[in-house]
């Protein structure tokens, strides 16, 4: 499960703002601001799917393990 400080670097990486996530992934910017909250608020399982879809979508590629979660940017970034 993708967690809130990797959407944030994800976004970082990429150079968007929330807003610009949220129209790319088609999710309610409120709904995102949920996501990417140190307060683990409750998020849909859609709305991190979509998320999750749309950076992928932009060569961000998400690095999960026991130890270790982040994020890469592969290949051309498309903002």
């Amino acid at each position: 499960m993708i967690t809130s400080r990797q959407v944030r670097a994800a976004r970082a990486l990429l150079g968007w703002t929330q807003e610009m996530l949220a129209d790319k992934a088609l999710v309610a910017l409120t709904a995102l601001k949920r996501l990417e909250s140190e307060n683990d608020l409750p998020v849909r399982d859609e709305t991190r799917h979509q998320v999750v879809k749309a950076l992928e979508a932009a060569g961000i590629e998400f690095v999960d393990s026991d130890r270790r979660h982040g994020v890469l940017l592969a290949g051309n970034s498309h903002k």
